[in-house]
């Protein structure tokens, strides 16, 4: 790793590895994310909760550096997110599999690693990491929906990046192999590595530090699983959310009805 990427990654004591403040992304005309701010510690797994639709993606964008923003600030690793130096210590994984279907998948793995400059070793370690090494010779097209998103990983593990960020990672994928990715991502932040995880699954909020709930855009909450469990006053983490989700809804009142316009008041 070079000197100014591994710059990047360092941190000083108790800073945050993501900061967002007053996040706001309008797109056509429509508010996407509204206010949403947080802070993301480093070395945890953070989950990004909440129903399809609610903006996961987009924030998610908007930390990698490639989303343009309205208004509000992100800062990634002590940098503006999508600042040229966190390149090489930011690993990004897409709900659908960035692959090149007629190379193997350790050609695949390896072609990502060049861009780090890693050796083949790296490879097949990161192959290894996302228990491929029976098929590292085989074509991407010939693997199963659920091995394409693993190759897709392990494409972003090969640079060993201080920030993974994963778009529903775990979609499509049996109970096994689930279970198996998540016991993955806890040996990597156990490492050191921060990750923030999307999912709109939300029996997989057990498995992170932390939680980030989104709903229409607006951040409802940011707290543990079992704060989320307290607050929602279910251990049922999905009936849990579904409570402060009403929670909110009353607060806010009911919708206000819309205001007459002048050509209605002049009739």
């Amino acid at each position: 790793m070079s000197h100014s990427a591994a710059a990047a990654g360092a941190l000083p004591l108790g800073a945050a590895a993501v900061q967002v403040n007053g996040l706001r992304i309008v797109r056509a005309g429509k508010a996407i994310l509204q206010d949403v701010g947080f802070s993301i510690p480093p070395g945890r797994i953070t989950g990004l909760l909440g129903p399809s639709g609610s903006g996961k993606t987009t924030l998610m964008r908007a930390v990698v550096g490639v989303q343009r923003i309205t208004s509000g600030t992100v800062t990634v690793l002590g940098r503006p997110a999508g600042h040229p130096a966190l390149r090489h210590v930011l690993g990004y994984v897409t709900q659908s599999a960035s692959v090149y279907p007629d190379l193997s998948v350790e050609a695949n793995v390896r072609y990502f690693g060049a861009m780090h400059g890693t050796h083949r070793r790296d490879g097949l370690e990161a192959i290894a990491a996302v228990g491929l090494e029976g098929q590292a010779r085989t074509r991407t097209a010939d693997l199963s929906g659920g091995e394409l998103s693993r190759v897709s990983l392990a494409c972003a593990l090969v640079g060993r990046p201080k920030l993974l960020i994963l778009d529903e990672p775990t979609v499509g994928l049996d109970p096994v192999l689930r279970a198996d990715l998540w016991d993955r991502f806890k040996a990597m932040a156990a490492a050191g590595t921060t990750l923030l995880i999307s999912s709109h699954v939300m029996e997989e909020a057990s498995h992170c530090a932390s939680l980030l709930l989104l709903r229409q855009g607006r951040l409802l909450a940011s707290l543990t699983p079992a704060e989320l469990g307290r607050r929602g006053g279910s251990q049922d983490l999905e009936l849990a959310f579904l409570n402060i989700i009403r929670q909110a809804e009353a607060a806010e009142g009911p919708p206000r009805a819309a205001e007459p316009s002048r050509a209605l008041e002049l009739k």
